[in-house]
Parts: structure tokens; sequence; C-alpha cells
């Protein structure tokens, strides 16, 4: 288990700071904006297809729909955010979203909506929703000091949960007083708003010297880097285990509205209200909780609470109650989003946070779309109640298993850039973007300590392969018995000299000289090139 994390200058008590810059300030009010009307356009979705024949699919596929695009497009998102203008970027995905607005208000408006076509252009807007999200959250580090970061990261957090409590309620009423093209029109507006402080924002670019990371090559490097950190892979694991039955409320809810609740479309906002203010209310206590208890338990008791929710849900069909339930619903989502959330932030290094951010996003999208359309198949061959309670088990299970996997402790790892490594120099001419490279490095370990040299040598093969290396082995020299060899091959020299400038941390270097220490004499490094650049 993990232990509190205690107040630092990197963890500053207000969570308020960068609201004082005035270009994150407008940037995330916009977004805060943007998050409203794509609350407001799935109530809208959903509400308008209840009446439909299939009602518990269709509703489910609106979430899904939304969120596929999440799921399918993540890593190449994340990959086009390294490797692009990121402000152009945004601006160009919002004039999209916004053009998909527009023409899902006139079809409504003109009574020319059905579920096919509904469906199809919400897969639009979640398309736009994916290249938007890394794209973001790798423009944030641009937009405020690296010590409020943290701080940020909680402001989108409390933006979300605010768009969560805002936005469904208002949907709810709108969609009661002047119909669903109405709620559309809002979130294609949100959508111009966006770009609008996108266009006032002028970044500073500076000049750099580096070639632009090729996509293909950033799109694998983001792979590797995941593939390679038990870290990240454990992050991800727990989000899954979570957001697939956490589904489940999200699917049904407008179903438990007006089938079990007999709530029309005011009473269905002012359920998801519930939730949103559950969750706001979370983001400003959560402080507070973490000083007593850790990231684990809190996963835990999280998990246990939203479980009980989905079972009072599933066997009291009381409105009152089902409201009062949906608070503390609220507060364990955004509990367990957030912790998750900040240890991805938190541990990713800068040059692969986008990167690694879609991954963990196309997680929890993909856990919403595919958990949707399960319980949403689930619920129509059985019954709501049967799948509220299934999901409720499900995710009590998941729970319970943070005590076998929990969240790995990562408090003391360092993080920050470390650009050790001696700048390499040849005889020969290399071409940047030439390949593969293989690298050899050779070393002279003393009998006594070769069995603690290999074992420490193992967390710098994992140092290789997240910041290149294809492929990575060591091995005996068979001509000195005290000889080992560490070979491992990067794809092209490019990508080894961003290795070289940047891509490592203060965790691969003392990974690295902890391995080192066990050694005697000078270590012999060789680059091998192609025979054709010769």
């Amino acid at each position: 288990m993990s232990t509190p994390v205690t107040p630092t200058a990197e963890h500053p008590a207000s969570a308020w700071a960068p609201l004082r810059v005035a270009a994150f300030r407008s940037l995330w009010l916009a977004v805060l904006a943007s998050n409203i009307g794509t609350w407001m356009q799935t109530v809208g979705a959903q509400w308008l297809l209840v009446d439909q024949p299939n009602a518990p699919t269709l509703v489910s596929l609106v979430q899904t729909a939304s969120m596929l695009p999440v799921l399918l497009l993540a890593l190449p998102a994340g990959a086009l955010a390294d490797t692009l203008d990121r402000r152009r970027l945004l601006i160009g995905v919002q004039g999209f979203l916004a053009a998909v607005g527009v023409l899902l208000t006139a079809l409504t408006a003109a009574d020319r909506m059905p579920p096919a076509l509904l469906l199809t252009l919400t897969f639009g807007l979640g398309v736009g929703q994916a290249l938007t999200l890394p794209a973001w959250q790798a423009v944030i580090p641009e937009l405020v000091p690296r010590a409020q970061l943290v701080s940020a990261a909680a402001l989108g957090s409390i933006s979300v949960n605010l768009a969560r409590s805002v936005g469904p309620a208002v949907a709810g009423l709108l969609v009661a007083q002047a119909g669903v093209a109405v709620v559309f029109a809002v979130n294609a507006a949100s959508f111009v708003i966006f770009a609008v402080a996108l266009l006032r924002w002028r970044p500073e670019r500076p000049d750099t010297d580096h070639l632009p990371e090729r996509f293909t090559a950033a799109l694998r490097a983001g792979g590797r880097y995941v593939r390679h950190s038990p870290v990240v892979r454990r992050i991800l694991l727990r989000a899954a285990l979570f957001v697939v039955p956490g589904s489940a409320l999200w699917a049904l809810l407008p179903l438990v509205a007006s089938r079990r609740l007999g709530l029309g479309a005011g009473g269905y906002g002012v359920l998801l209200g519930a939730l949103g203010v559950g969750a706001v209310a979370g983001a400003l206590v959560l402080p507070r909780i973490r000083r007593v208890l850790t990231s684990n338990h809190l996963l835990l008791l999280a998990g246990l609470l939203y479980a009980a929710v989905l079972l009072v849900l599933a066997l009291v069909p009381v409105p009152l109650l089902a409201v009062a339930a949906l608070v503390p619903a609220g507060l364990a989502w955004m509990t367990v989003m957030s912790s998750i959330n900040a240890a991805m932030q938190l541990f990713l290094p800068g040059w692969v946070r986008a990167r690694g951010l879609s991954v963990y996003q196309m997680i929890f999208a993909g856990g919403q779309a595919l958990g949707a359309v399960a319980w949403g198949a689930l619920g129509e061959v059985t019954s709501l109640v049967v799948a509220l309670a299934v999901a409720g088990a499900v995710m009590a299970v998941g729970a319970l298993s943070v005590l076998l996997w929990p969240l790995r402790e990562t408090g003391g790892v360092d993080r920050n850039p470390a650009a050790y490594w001696p700048e390499p120099h040849l005889a020969l001419d290399a071409e940047p973007r030439g390949g593969p490279v293989l690298v050899t490095v050779s070393y002279t370990v003393p009998p006594e300590r070769q069995r603690a040299f290999v074992e420490a040598m193992q967390a710098v093969g994992r140092s290789r392969r997240r910041t290149g290396a294809m492929r990575w082995g060591l091995f005996r020299a068979g001509e000195r018995p005290h000889g080992f060899v560490e070979v491992y091959q990067v794809p092209s020299w490019e990508e080894h000299l961003r290795q070289h400038g940047g891509r490592l941390t203060g965790a691969d270097r003392a990974a690295e000289e902890r391995a080192r220490a066990l050694t005697e004499e000078p270590v012999t490094v060789h680059h091998l090139l192609p025979t054709d650049e010769g």
C-alpha cells in the first residue's frame, strides 16, 4: 500500500494557483464550457432514444458511440499531439466538432434524426474528442510553471466534475422546456468558444534544431513505453477494473429514470446533477481524506461505495433515495478517476506524456464503450435490476482486487529529465533516420557481485526498452571470465540520440548507477551502424 502524499513544492497546497495565469484561466474556462456542452449532448442524445424500440441497447450505444473513437484513436491522437503544433491541431478539431454539432442541431430541429444517423454523428463527435484530449493535456505544461502542474491537473478534474454536475441538469431542463435541438445547439457553440480561446492564445515557440519526430516512430515509441513500464500497466489495470462495471450506471441511468422511477427529462437531469454534486463535493474534501488514507485505501473504499449504490438503484425504486444514493456515487467516481489520472500525470516523463495519457484515455473510454454495450445487452435480455445488480457485484470484486494488485508506490521516484549520457563521437557520418543501430556496452564484474549485477541490469533493460530500444539483452563475454556485454537495438540513430537528449529520467539514471556501482574498470560503449551507411 502507498503512503499519503505530503504537500511539497511539487504538490502546492492551493489548487487555484494556475488560474492566476491568464492564458491557462482563459483556456480552462473554455474547456469547462466545452465539457458542459458534451454532457448536455449525451443527455439529449440518450433522451431522444428512450421511447425507441430496443431502447436499452440504443441508449447504451450513445455512450459507446461517444467513447469508441477514443479506444480506436487514442494512441494515434497522442502521437499527433507530440509531433504536430498542438494549438493548430486543437483549433482545427474544434472547427470540425462545431460543424458536426450544427448538422446535429439542424437535422434534429427538422425531425430528420433517425437512431442510426444520431449514433453516426455522435461517433463523429467522439472522433473529435479523441483528438482533443491528449493535445489539451499536453498543452498544460506550456501554460503553467512545473510546480503548478499538480494543481492544474486538479483543476482539470474539477472542470470535468463541474460539467458533470451542471451539464446534465441544464440539459434536462432544456429538453423539457425547449427540445433536444436546443441542447445540440448549445454543444456546437461550446466548441466555438474553445476555438476562440485557442486563437487568442499566442504561445512562444522556442527555436530548436532537432528533427521533428515522425508520426509512425512516435506511435511505436509510445507503445514501447507503456508496454515496458510495470507502473503504468498497473495504473491502467486499476482503471479498467473500475470503469467497466462503473459504466453500467451511466449507460442505464436514463432507463432507470424513465422506467424504474417514472421520471421525465427534468428528473433525469436531477439524477445526473446529483452525481455531479457528489463529484464536486468530493473534489473539495479529497485533499483532507488523502492525509489519512493511502491511494489504495481510497480505491478500495470508493469501489465498494460505488458497488453499494448500484445495488441500491437495482433494489429500491424510490426517486428520493436514488437521488441521495447518487451523490456518494459521484464522489466515488471522482475519487477513483482523479487518483488514477494523477498517478499517470505524475509518473509519465514529459517526452511521452501525451502518448501515455492517450493510452489511459483509451482504457477509460474503451471500458465505458464496451461496458455500456454489455450492460445494455444484459438489461435487455434480463432486466435493469439484474444488470445493475451484476454490475455492483463485479465492481465489488474489482475493488477488493486492490489487495492483490495495488497501485505501486512512486512517491520517491525521480521523474525529472536527466541527460547524463556523454555525447557520442563517431568516426563515421550517421544518417539520422538510418538504422537499425546496435549499441553494445561492455562491463567487468567481480564474481561475488555478478548475481547482484544481473538483477540490477533488469531495471536498466526496462529503461532501455521504455526509451527507444526494440530489443535488449545481457550476455556473458566468452573470452573474459568476468566480462558482461549489454546489447540493445534502436530503430534509428535519431532515436538513439533522443535517448541521449531527454528521454531518460532521474529514476533511469539511478537504476544505471546501481548497476555500474557493481562493476570494475571503465565501461566501454560501441555504436554499430548499418553497413550501407559506411
